[in-house]
């Protein structure tokens, strides 16, 4: 169980630089301050986001008891580490466009997942169906949220048809998002292959940010 509420840290300030913006300023002074990403030091987490994927597995139970789990969007690894800690027993893969630092019992793939090549080397690494496929895949971002919203969705679906075709019966799928109109659609069409389908924003998503997860359990096959 993820625990945070007794973390205790002080708070550090950041220093006008020539040359930073005040933007970029405010970015650092809000990261070295953000307790998730002190909590992930202390941790041996790689990245505050290994927060995201405890707080969805607390409230969703995603993980636990899972044979083979594929991580899309891996890096730099910190969900493959949860999914380790949480599903010890699961085979993992992942795949990203950036090199990985390897880990213990992870199989690897560099590259790009939307290449269909690379979507066959994953189903040669797992050789079979799927327990979870989770997706934390984001384009970069572009400066306008509409553009960043649109590019995600395509991420989002992208993802949802390998997990329609690998999934097996009763599996489960996560996918980041970023709220900005079309995720009501989505959320329609997920419906129809899995029994509970639910948005929900873990506490490590920062309060104004459009980030959500989509959580959808119990896949019950391709819709016809």
């Amino acid at each position: 169980m993820t625990q945070t509420s007794d973390f205790r840290f002080k708070k550090q300030h950041v220093k006008t630089a020539r040359g930073r913006t005040a933007a970029s300023a405010r970015w650092i002074q809000r990261h070295i301050n953000d307790r998730f990403v002190l909590m992930a030091k202390q941790q041996k987490y790689r990245s505050r986001a290994a927060f995201k994927l405890l707080g969805i597995e607390d409230k969703f139970h995603v993980l636990r008891g899972s044979q083979v789990v594929v991580d899309l969007g891996a890096a730099p690894g910190s969900w493959l580490q949860v999914v380790r800690k949480v599903a010890p027993q699961a085979r993992v893969i992942g795949i990203d466009l950036q090199e990985i630092i390897p880990l213990d019992e992870v199989q690897l793939i560099v590259g790009d997942f939307c290449d269909q090549a690379n979507q066959q080397l994953l189903q040669q690494a797992f050789q079979g169906k799927v327990s979870v496929v989770l997706s934390d895949m984001a384009a970069s971002a572009s400066g306008d949220r509409q553009v960043d919203h649109m590019r995600i969705m395509h991420l989002v679906r992208t993802a949802l048809d390998f997990a329609r075709l690998n999934l097996r019966p009763n599996g489960n799928f996560v996918a980041k998002i970023l709220r900005g109109g079309e995720e009501a659609e989505l959320l329609q069409e997920i419906r129809k292959s899995f029994k509970k389908v639910q948005v929900y924003k873990p506490e490590a998503s920062y309060n104004d940010s459009a980030e959500a997860f989509i959580v959808a359990q119990g896949f019950k096959g391709v819709p016809t």
